[in-house]
């Protein structure tokens, strides 16, 4: 395999296609995903073993390469793994990095075992076409960082401007500026423990009261502040009541300490201190560069955790809409693990930002990707209108029922065709790394295998382990104008070049249909004579010859639908006893003009390749 059978600009590689019924992929067709499908968002669903992480982590490497930039929230703690890329693949390099358990349960020393990986993963590039040239590609694409919430072991995060007031355009926009408000008290309380309802929670009303008059006026409140405007509030009423009669002084004060609580600890000092939530600066660095900004928050407590990813949720909401309308991929919104963030009853702090980025986001061109191993617990209502579903090895009867049903809503809502009893018989094939993808924006589902990950998939790393991936890479504060202007400046470069190289692809998609369409008809007028002749001759059905037609632009488009029909390629029935020598004749002219059909197609093919690698080079 060439490298220029995959590295194509906007493609991603995600593997090969897969035969079920031989249970490989050796002759199967490349999977090149359409980057642009990615706009309206990606669901992966798999057990434990799946290989749905290491798909999800080629799918980052593929967007790293190709510009796109990447914040990844990573619950578990295995997308740290995207730090440890060796491009010289040399065992020394894989020897401070690998589970040195996994060694004695294999009876080797290790070094020896550093080796056997080193080996293992240099061989398993090669079975995928790639080497650690393309590793190396991949770190100069882009600047990876790991950021770990209230701790240093990573760079840590300062949860400050989450509590600044919007940007002017966000509080103008009424619904937005009200879920801002009531996701930040949420969190907060959820934060000390309240599990606080939003109508019948004197908590939260009180303290999104707060909020609500310091942003409207464009005011920060950050939590000192809150404690004390909570024990003498600005305003005398809330809602028709008195203030005193709602929420009476001393219970207050009882909140009050509550929070105080929180900012005297002595763990909470380090949500105070590092690099601030900017999104800005997460995807790309003071020059421009593409980011992979991983929030590692395997070490925080399950309150914490909701408390940090609706705060970081909601800033990426902010930041998505002060950005330009696009139709093209411009950055990645990836969490690896789902399960207690997206509940299909339940509204935890972190669900209602989700969901309005899954409505919104892909207008601006965030493609959001969610990814879980637990698809009972889902909301897949709330997932209806996610383009592109790919569906690994489940667990139990009940996980592959569940995630048909939403399936089967998915494909509803998008007015697309669904079999559900034929994507009951995918499912059950699928075996490690094996999954099946169904985009919507492509002919059908298909089959693939996962191709081997750049990345050193060595399971979760431990804070010490972060610690020494990330020395050296400490806060940087706020950029200066000039970053920020010479940063803003070269990712709309970035996303005018991608927008113009998707317009131009689809223009020419355009203009080549009508023409594929011809060139089809006519070899498959060209195949039916042909079968209809050799049956008169031979007085029998015949598989036909053809293996151009319906597919010919698959290696630039993808699996798109560029024509309006297909190659027939089915078997015929005897049609009557065989004809003679003249016979003979009309069966030669037949071959001779379905030649011919098939030479015109290659010809548009290579034409449009041509067509294609000028746009590419522009």
């Amino acid at each position: 395999m060439d490298p220029s059978d995959y590295e194509k600009l906007g493609q991603f590689y995600l593997g090969r296609e897969y035969d079920l019924e031989k249970k490989s992929s050796a002759a199967g067709n490349l999977v090149l995903y359409d980057s642009k499908d990615l706009v309206t968002h990606a669901i992966v669903v798999g057990m434990t073993g799946s290989g749905k992480t290491g798909l999800c982590i080629d799918l980052i490497e593929e967007a790293a390469i190709d510009g796109v930039p990447t914040i990844a929230i990573d619950p578990k703690g295995d997308l740290t793994n995207l730090m440890l890329t060796f491009p010289d693949l040399r065992p020394e390099d894989f020897r401070p990095w690998i589970n040195e358990e996994d060694a004695a349960r294999k009876g080797v020393t290790p070094d020896e075992y550093a080796k056997q990986q080193a080996d293992l993963w240099r061989k398993g590039l090669e079975s995928w076409g790639q080497s650690g040239d393309r590793i190396r590609r991949l770190r100069d694409a882009a600047d990876f960082a790991i950021y770990t919430p209230g701790s240093t072991a990573g760079i840590p995060v300062s949860i400050l401007r989450s509590f600044a007031a919007p940007s002017e355009q966000l509080r103008e926009d009424t619904e937005l500026f009200r879920e801002r408000v009531s996701t930040t008290a949420t969190s907060l309380l959820a934060l000390v423990g309240i599990a606080a309802d939003p109508i019948k929670s004197r908590e939260h009303i009180l303290i999104s009261t707060l909020f609500s008059a310091a942003w409207a006026e464009g005011k920060d409140l950050d939590l000192e502040a809150l404690v004390g405007r909570i024990q003498k509030p600005p305003m005398a009423r809330i809602g028709a009541l008195d203030l005193e009669k709602f929420y009476p002084e001393k219970d207050r004060g009882e909140l009050a300490m509550r929070i105080n609580g929180l900012l005297a600890s002595p763990g909470f000092g380090g949500w105070l201190e590092g690099e601030a939530l900017d999104v800005g600066a997460l995807y790309r660095t003071p020059a421009g560069k593409p980011r992979v900004s991983i929030f590692s928050i395997a070490h925080l407590s399950d309150a914490e955790r909701m408390f940090f990813v609706a705060l970081l949720l909601n800033e990426i909401l902010g930041w998505v809409r002060m950005q330009s309308g696009t139709t093209s991929l411009r950055a990645i919104l990836y969490m690896d693990e789902i399960l207690g963030f997206f509940p299909p009853v339940a509204e935890p702090p972190a669900k209602r930002p989700l969901l309005t980025l899954l409505k919104q986001a892909r207008a601006f061109g965030l493609g959001v990707v969610l990814a879980t191993q637990n698809p009972v617990d889902l909301d897949y209502k709330g997932l209806a209108n996610t383009g592109t579903w790919l569906l690994g090895r489940l667990q139990t009867e009940r996980d592959k029922q569940r995630v048909l049903e939403g399936l089967e809503g998915a494909a509803a809502a998008q007015s697309a065709s669904f079999d559900r009893k034929s994507m009951e018989e995918l499912l059950a094939g699928l075996g490690n790394r094996v999954f099946l993808m169904n985009d919507v924006h492509e002919d059908g589902p298909v089959v693939l295998e996962t191709r081997w990950a750049m990345s050193y998939l060595r399971g979760p790393l431990t804070r010490d382990q972060i610690k020494v991936l990330m020395k050296g890479h400490r806060p940087q504060g706020a950029a200066a104008p000039a970053a920020q202007t010479d940063r803003a400046a070269r990712a709309d470069e970035d996303q005018q070049s991608r927008e113009e190289r998707d317009a131009a692809i689809d223009a020419l998609r355009k203009e080549y249909a009508p023409k594929v369409h011809r060139a089809e008809e006519k070899a498959r007028r060209a195949a039916q004579i042909v079968e209809r002749e050799e049956g008169q001759l031979r007085g029998a059905g015949l598989q036909t010859a053809v293996s151009a037609g319906a597919t010919i632009l698959t290696a630039i488009f993808g699996r798109k639908k560029v024509s309006y029909s297909t190659i027939d390629r089915g078997t015929t029935t005897a049609r009557g006893a065989a004809r003679a020598m003249e016979q003979r004749e009309d069966v030669k002219r037949a071959k001779e003009n379905l030649a011919q059909a098939e030479q015109e197609l290659e010809e548009l093919k290579a034409k449009v390749e041509e067509e294609v690698a000028r746009i590419r080079a522009a």
